[in-house]
């Protein structure tokens, strides 16, 4: 019998991350032989475990906070989608070169667009945030052809800057006094951070409030959402599978489904 493949997930922390559950889970689909661990990293050892992985045998890491752009630096190669977005969530081993890329945007999409039956092409869109997470998600966003996109965060300079790197006439940016008019999906990229000075007007009759972020409960922002009559609320969780998902893909070269590890997930 082959050995196990040797996978992880760094970050700091990353004792809550459910990446193990779900990768598992993926390669039980197809008789995988699979080892994967939650590794907490020192803020200043990214780089020395990832090669410690790698030297003892390792085939990929998932990347979380607070290491994606360091990831990043690291890479030797990274696709189109991890340089738009200057991060990498998932990290494969060739030798000795690191190959780099980025899922966080497939992933949010075709949660979106297959789980959630959202209609993104022609879609009003507000992101609130303009740090790493909305950076992430903005290439694959662009690409369904919304209607306009909206970047509003608590420095509206960041913001501003962050919509004049992708040359897009349907993409703006400012404070959050700017987020005005109704949306028809309004994207929490903020991190724990509540969503204080954001008007209730912002929902569309038929919109959705999705917070990239993930707990075991509401997060704050869906609790806020709901409490001023968001039409449809929903979590990150959908997210986070469907960009293991495409990690998955990117090292096995098979796809697996996702809808039943969605709904194990929520009910775990």
């Amino acid at each position: 019998m082959a050995a196990p493949q040797k996978f992880a997930v760094m970050g700091n922390p990353v004792a809550h991350s459910k990446s193990p559950f779900i990768h598992r889970a993926f390669a039980a689909q197809f008789g995988i032989a699979l080892c994967y661990d939650a590794l907490l990293v020192g803020r200043d050892g990214f780089a020395s475990a990832l090669r410690a992985f790698a030297a003892d045998g390792g085939r990929g890491v998932n990347v979380t906070a607070p290491f994606k752009e360091e990831a990043f630096a690291l890479a030797d190669i990274c696709t189109e989608r991890a340089q738009m977005a200057r991060a990498v969530n998932t990290v494969t081993f060739d030798g000795k070169k690191i190959h780099g890329d980025n899922t966080d945007g497939a992933g949010l999409v075709r949660d979106l667009r297959d789980n959630l039956g959202v209609t993104l092409r022609n879609a009003r869109v507000l992101i609130i945030g303009a740090g790493g997470a909305a950076r992430g998600i903005l290439s694959p966003l662009l690409a369904q052809k919304p209607a306009r996109i909206h970047i509003a965060n608590r420095t509206a300079a960041k913001a501003i800057a962050l919509a004049g790197e992708f040359s897009c006439a349907a993409l703006s940016g400012g404070g959050l006094e700017t987020a005005r008019g109704a949306y028809d999906l309004i994207l929490h990229a903020a991190g724990p951070q509540g969503p204080s000075q954001l008007s209730p007007g912002i929902f569309a009759d038929s919109a959705l409030a999705y917070d990239l972020s993930y707990a075991d409960g509401d997060t704050s922002f869906v609790t806020w959402a709901k409490q001023n009559h968001a039409p449809r609320t929903a979590d990150g969780a959908g997210m986070l599978v469907e960009q293991a998902a495409e990690s998955f893909f990117v090292w096995h070269g098979r796809r697996p489904g996702t809808a039943a590890v969605v709904a194990e997930l929520r009910r775990a």
